[in-house]
């Protein structure tokens, strides 16, 4: 007979309650970060891209798509192996103080540089849906992301999880109604699977759609996710158990958001381009409801802010962990969300034009990466704090491949950009 203290444990948590747990249950972290693959500026990045280079950049959106799902597991596997984020294990193996104020230093400014994508999204998404002044609509953004946000920092785990779930399904079907309603043409489509670049602005595009899909303060996030979500082992849940679970969530989670950031760089390379305008969103949204209708391009508004309002959430989550994780600090999040939401805010106030502040956020990002893939590799590698758990040595020769094809991807942007070759 259970005592009072399983059944509230049981309460609870329901899983453990269960003969043997059931997959469905042990899903969600994985779909909570894989919203950060789906943010304004996936969309920015995509869609410019399309429109510019038609589907010239196919084969970037698979890559990055690809990388990232072994990204994500990892992140995933750590947090449940050790039961820490990443940075909270970065900053106890990082002993210098200065050290410490210098990763975050970075850490901090890529997630930023993620708030200004998503908030700005967000607010370009009301201006388009009901005329609001982008100020006002950042605003608008910030304080839902706040209402969201109390879900996770009360301890509702699941619920927070089923609001942005939620939102990932309606960010999907915004933006994929309009590839049903013009289909691209598949022999087109398979010459983007050919890696190629063409001049120096294809290559910033390319590296922004990278930052975007193999996203740093979803790395950071995703570690911290499953660590708050299965903080002990109980009644037949291993830590084996939920790796293995993991796999599933991870693929799920990512084969989402490729399928939707594939959809946007197809929609605009079958649909928008040549036409003039279409390298910035509302110029997308105007040209869309020209060539598709005004129902596509209200889905497309409507996903367009529920990608702003979900991804923002994820993203000061993200950067209060980061915080807490690397200076030893916690300020409630609430009061964090608010401090990161002045420079999105800033950049509405100045008349930025929104869509080039959205690309060059994912390129920030982009920079970003190394920073978060090299100590992921190295802590999932190490058998003294993995156990069985650590990385075989082919995930690992894979993970270096990838950290090397960024980095690389990156010098050719800062050769090409400023030299103006290609």
């Amino acid at each position: 007979m259970l005592d009072k203290a399983a059944t509230a444990d049981a309460a609870a948590n329901p899983v453990i309650t269960r003969k043997g747990p059931r997959l469905p249950w042990l899903l969600g972290p994985a779909l909570v970060a894989g919203v950060a693959y789906l943010d304004p500026g996936n969309v920015a990045s995509n869609m410019t891209a399309g429109a510019r280079f038609g589907y010239l950049l196919v084969w970037v959106v698979i890559a990055g798509n690809t990388m990232a799902w072994l990204v994500q597991y990892l992140s995933a596997k750590l947090g449940l192996a050790t039961g820490r984020s990443l940075p909270e294990l970065v900053g106890i193996r990082l002993k210098s103080n200065a050290g410490r104020r210098l990763y975050w230093l970075q850490a901090e400014l890529v997630a930023m540089a993620t708030d200004v994508a998503e908030v700005i999204g967000g607010a370009v998404a009301l201006w388009l849906l009901f005329d609001l002044p982008l100020l006002l609509g950042g605003l608008i953004t910030g304080a839902v992301s706040m209402t969201v946000l109390t879900l996770q920092g009360s301890g509702r785990h699941r619920g927070f999880e089923y609001v942005i779930v939620s939102m990932m399904v309606i960010i999907a079907v915004g933006f994929t109604a309009g590839v049903f309603i013009a289909p691209p043409d598949p022999g087109a489509v398979a010459t983007g699977l050919l890696p190629r670049f063409e001049g120096s602005e294809s290559v910033l595009l390319a590296a922004s759609i990278l930052g975007a899909t193999v996203m740093p303060h979803a790395i950071y996030a995703h570690s911290a996710l499953t660590r708050d979500r299965f903080p002990e082992r109980t009644q037949g849940i291993t830590t084996t158990t939920l790796i293995r679970a993991t796999r599933w969530d991870v693929t799920i989670a990512l084969v989402v958001a490729g399928t939707v950031n594939l959809a946007i760089l197809l929609l605009a390379a079958t649909s928008l381009q040549g036409v003039d305008g279409t390298d910035t969103l509302d110029g997308a949204h105007a040209a869309i409801e020209t060539a598709l209708g005004g129902g596509i391009a209200f889905l497309f508004a409507i996903g367009l802010l529920a990608s702003g309002l979900a991804s923002t959430s994820v993203g000061a989550y993200a950067g209060a962990e980061i915080m807490q994780g690397l200076l030893r600090i916690r300020i409630p999040m609430l009061l964090r969300r608010l401090i990161t939401l002045l420079p999105a805010l800033a950049i509405l106030a100045a008349g930025i034009d929104p869509t080039w502040a959205l690309v060059l956020s994912q390129v920030v990002l982009s920079f970003g990466i190394p920073f978060a893939l090299v100590p992921l590799l190295w802590l999932t590698s190490r058998a003294d704090l993995m156990g069985e758990h650590r990385n075989r040595w082919w995930t690992t020769v894979l993970g270096v491949v990838v950290v090397g094809l960024l980095i690389t991807l990156n010098v050719a942007l800062l050769f090409l950009t400023f030299t103006g070759a290609g």
